[in-house]
């Protein structure tokens, strides 16, 4: 009898101390920051439309995510992205035909997946990766439209809009700066979308603060 309560007080001391380690990591985490992404258009302002290849342009904006930590190594994540750029395009058609147009360009992600990272509450710097996937959303509003002749750019100006399949591969370094914020010093992901038919090959960077 004696052994056996033994035993149960040796089994309660080790599930408390196992509760107890949970405690040891966090259990969620909400990141807010800069965005700058490099996204894959297609095409530049200086592009003669009879070359047009792969080029990126610059946007700039915002990412939120959070994430719920299952283990402390391992957290299911939920991530929104937006991002925008205005750009001014100039070029001739063959033969003499001029064209020039404002757009007002926005890309959004809504993805959500799996983070890797050591989220011991002492940890002082904590690397991390992701592998997210969800849908991307794009949207071109043509304005300011310059023609010669006017109608060489007969319906030109109005506003496009495409969602796709999207993901986001990467990760990044946090540095704890208290018991409740971190500081992201720098995320990097490979951010490819599906739009009408073909891949935009896109690249995203981030800082900001992570808030535990």
């Amino acid at each position: 009898m004696k052994k056996f309560f033994l035993s149960l007080a040796l089994t309660a001391v080790a599930g408390s101390a196992a509760f107890a380690q949970t405690d040891e990591y966090k259990k969620g985490e909400v990141y807010v920051g800069f965005s700058h992404q490099q996204v894959d258009t297609g095409i530049t302002p200086d592009d003669d439309f009879s070359e047009v290849v792969g080029r990126r342009e610059p946007f700039n904006g915002f990412q939120v995510s959070g994430v719920y930590n299952i283990s402390r190594y391992v957290g299911i994540k939920g991530d929104i992205s937006g991002a925008y750029n205005n750009t001014r395009f100039s070029f001739t058609l063959p033969p003499s035909d001029r064209v020039a147009f404002d757009t007002n360009n926005s890309l959004y992600n809504f993805l959500g997946g799996v983070q890797f990272k050591d989220n011991a509450s002492d940890a002082r710097v904590k690397p991390f990766a992701h592998v997210l996937a969800g849908a991307g959303h794009g949207r071109v509003k043509v304005k300011n439209v310059d023609c010669n002749p006017v109608a060489v750019c007969t319906g030109l100006q109005g506003t496009t809009s495409e969602t796709g399949f999207a993901g986001a591969f990467g990760g990044g370094v946090d540095v704890k700066l208290n018991n409740r914020v971190d500081l992201r010093l720098i995320q990097v992901d490979y951010n490819p979308i599906r739009f009408d038919g073909a891949t935009s090959h896109n690249f995203r960077f981030g800082i900001g603060f992570v808030f535990k």
